[in-house]
């Protein structure tokens, strides 16, 4: 070991950003197990490297004894003062292992130790650089599209990633050269090198354009409290605003719609519904439910999250939407399990509903009899 190596490390530590104290500490372990095997595996190896001398230090300790019985770790008293003069029958004595002895070992352990850490600092590095992206949207271009299974391969600083067919908008045509935005799910860091999962469909797709098209959102005055998403139809997103003077809903919608247009744009048409959240149930299930109107929301007086939704009867197939997608969407929204009954038949729901609270009060005042009545309370 010479002084061009610790220049070495030096120049590691400046362009790859490993600490050459890191770098010392590897090699001092590959160094001292190499000795360990090397030398009749002993335990008592002393590997120090000081970079302030540029000077390496590599020893055996073995016990001094009368008569050596394991050379590998005893030594006689003769022997020993060669090393110390201060060496005695019981003690310990260092010796000294001369450049010829270990410095082949040395350089081979120092090599591969080099290798593996810049492997292992590079493969960190691009690690925390892909976990600053976690859960952040990016602007890709598309490289290539797998014709047969769909993926689309995508660049991300200089590093290609997939964009799976299962995470890709429905019936969104994705080309080579085409720049897309894409939501970084996790990174995955188990494998050879770390990857990105990233996807079109995740909801975090949308509240991310939200928060990046709206500056009411950047600065926290408002604030995205849900969104359920059916990639490629329709959205629902429920803000709120701290700001009593700041509508939430105008501020997603933006001046003429332009805001939420450019982010149905981006989504290729999908259909965007901006509601205003509200800590009452019957207002947020109300507001969920656009684009259609609702009369009346009746909660479940069994303490269940599931309600009654009455609308009138022209809106009922708008409330329901295709296939049931409006009311599914709402249901995820708000988290509760909503019901859709036309106003036609809304006596019979209330009277249902009111009968249902009676019941439900009756077992309760029943439960809290038979509690006082029993003995032992």
């Amino acid at each position: 070991m010479n002084n061009e190596v610790f220049e070495a490390l030096a120049s590691l530590e400046k362009e790859k950003g490993i600490p050459m104290s890191y770098l010392i500490e590897k090699i001092s372990n590959a160094i001292a197990i190499a000795i360990k095997r090397d030398f009749g595996g002993s335990e008592n190896t002393i590997v120090e490297i000081d970079p302030a001398k540029n000077r390496f230090y590599v020893a055996v300790r073995k016990n001094v004894v009368e008569e050596v019985e394991d050379p590998e770790t005893e030594i006689t008293l003769a022997d020993a003062t060669k090393y110390s003069k201060v060496a005695h029958i019981g003690g310990v004595v260092e010796i000294p292992l001369e450049t010829k002895q270990f410095g082949r070992i040395a350089a081979q352990s120092a090599k591969h130790v080099i290798r593996q850490a810049i492997s292992e600092a590079e493969k960190g590095q691009i690690a925390q650089k892909y976990m600053d992206k976690k859960y952040e949207i990016i602007s890709v271009p598309i490289l290539k599209i797998d014709e047969v299974k769909g993926n689309a391969t995508v660049e991300i600083d200089k590093t290609e990633a997939i964009l799976p067919k299962s995470e890709q908008v429905p019936g969104e045509e994705l080309h080579e050269g085409q720049r897309v935005m894409v939501y970084v799910v996790d990174v995955l860091t188990g494998g050879k090198n770390p990857k990105l999962m990233i996807s079109r469909s995740h909801p975090g797709l949308i509240k991310r354009l939200f928060e990046m098209h709206t500056p009411e959102i950047k600065d926290g005055t408002v604030e995205i409290k849900a969104v359920s998403r059916e990639a490629g139809s329709r959205t629902k997103i429920a803000v709120w605003s701290k700001d009593e003077n700041v509508d939430a809903v105008g501020a997603c919608i933006g001046p003429k719609g332009s805001r939420v247009s450019a982010i149905v744009e981006e989504l290729g048409g999908e259909k965007i519904d901006v509601i205003r959240y509200s800590e009452q149930p019957e207002e947020l299930i109300a507001a969920a439910l656009s684009p259609a109107e609702v009369s009346k929301v009746l909660v479940d007086p069994t303490g269940a999250k599931a309600c009654k939704a009455i609308v009138p009867d022209s809106q009922l197939s708008l409330a329901i939407g295709n296939k049931g997608q409006n009311v599914r969407l709402a249901a995820r929204l708000t988290g509760w399990k909503i019901d859709i009954g036309p106003e036609s038949q809304a006596e019979q729901i209330i009277e249902e509903m009111e009968t249902l609270r009676r019941e439900t009060q009756e077992q309760i005042d029943k439960a809290v009899e038979d509690l006082f009545a029993d003995e032992k309370f």
